[in-house]
C-alpha cells in the first residue's frame, strides 16, 4: 500500500495529510454555509473556523500520543509527524467542545447552536478521515479470509490494502466511514426540522456515532488502551450518557429552536 499521495521530490504529501485537509475544507464550507442560514456573522465564523481546525487536530494528536506514548518515548520528534498517521478524533473533540463553549460564551451565543452546525460536518469529515487510516494501514480488524472479504463486495483495492502483516484483516475503517456517512445523512435531514430544540443534533451525533464506534472498536487490532479498556469504548459509553441526557434536559428546559433569531 502507497501511503503516498503526491511525490514532489523534496517534499512528499500523504494520502492521510491530504484527506484530512479535503475533510476539513468540506467540513468548514457546510459549516460556513449553515452558520450564515442560522443567523451567524461571516466574522464569528471565520474565526472560529480558523481556531476549531488546528486546535481540534493538535488535541487529536495529544490524545493519541498520551494513550500510545511508547514508540515516540526515545525520539519525541516524531510526535509531531502526524502525516504518518495518528490521530484520535475523540481528543479532537474534547478539545474542540471546550473551545467552543468559550468562544460562544464570549461572543454571547448558545453553546448548542454553535455544536449543532459542527455536529453535521465533523461526522462527514470523520468518514472522509477514516480513509487515510486505509492508506497508512491503520484502524483495521481481526485477521479474516479472502473469501470474507470477497463476501463484502468491496472493490478488489480495498481487499489488497487489507493484507497487512501477511495476512487479510476485516476493514474496520471502512465499517466506520459508512456508518459515519449514514450519520451525516441522517443529520443532514433532521436539522431541516424547523422546531428542532438546540442541543438535540449535539445529542444524536454523540449518541449515533457512541454506538457505532463501540461496536466497530471490539473489532479493532491497533485500539488505544488504558489498562485492559479500550479507551475509545470507554468514551463512547460516556458519549451515549451525555447525548441521552443533553436531550432530556434540553426537551425540559430549553424553548429556544434551531433556527433561532440570535444574531452577532
Amino acid at each position: 500500500m502507497n501511503s503516498v499521495f503526491l511525490d514532489l521530490g523534496i517534499i512528499k504529501i500523504y494520502w492521510y495529510s491530504f484527506l484530512i485537509f479535503v475533510a476539513a475544507i468540506i467540513g468548514c464550507t457546510l459549516a460556513f454555509k449553515e452558520g450564515k442560514k442560522r443567523g451567524l456573522s461571516e466574522n464569528f465564523i471565520t474565526n472560529y473556523l480558523f481556531y476549531i481546525i488546528p486546535l481540534g487536530i493538535i488535541g487529536a494528536r495529544i490524545y493519541y500520543v498520551i494513550f500510545n506514548f511508547e514508540p515516540y518515548r526515545n525520539n519525541l520528534l516524531d510526535i509531531f509527524k502526524i502525516w504518518e498517521g495518528g490521530l484520535a478524533i475523540h481528543g479532537g473533540i474534547i478539545v474542540g467542545l471546550i473551545f467552543t463553549y468559550f468562544y460562544t460564551k464570549k461572543h454571547h451565543i448558545p453553546f448548542f447552536k454553535m455544536t449543532d452546525i459542527a455536529a453535521v460536518s465533523i461526522i462527514l469529515c470523520q468518514s472522509i478521515g477514516r480513509w487515510g487510516n486505509f492508506f497508512n494501514q491503520e484502524a483495521y480488524g481481526p485477521v479474516t479470509s479472502l473469501a470474507f472479504l470477497k463476501g463484502l463486495h468491496i472493490p478488489s483495492f480495498i481487499i489488497d490494502g487489507m493484507y497487512i502483516n501477511g495476512a487479510y484483516h476485516q476493514p474496520t475503517f471502512l465499517y466506520e466511514s459508512l456508518w459515519c456517512f449514514l450519520g451525516f445523512i441522517i443529520l443532514f435531514f433532521v436539522r431541516r426540522n424547523k422546531k428542532l430544540i438546540l442541543g438535540h443534533l449535539t445529542s444524536i451525533y454523540l449518541i449515533w456515532y457512541g454506538i457505532g464506534r463501540f461496536l466497530i472498536e471490539s473489532l479493532r487490532q491497533d485500539s488505544l488502551m488504558f489498562g485492559s479498556l479500550k479507551m475509545a469504548q470507554v468514551i463512547s459509553i460516556l458519549s451515549m450518557i451525555i447525548g441521552f441526557v443533553i436531550i432530556i434536559i434540553t426537551s425540559i428546559k430549553n424553548k429556544k429552536y434551531y433556527r433561532g433569531n440570535d444574531n452577532v
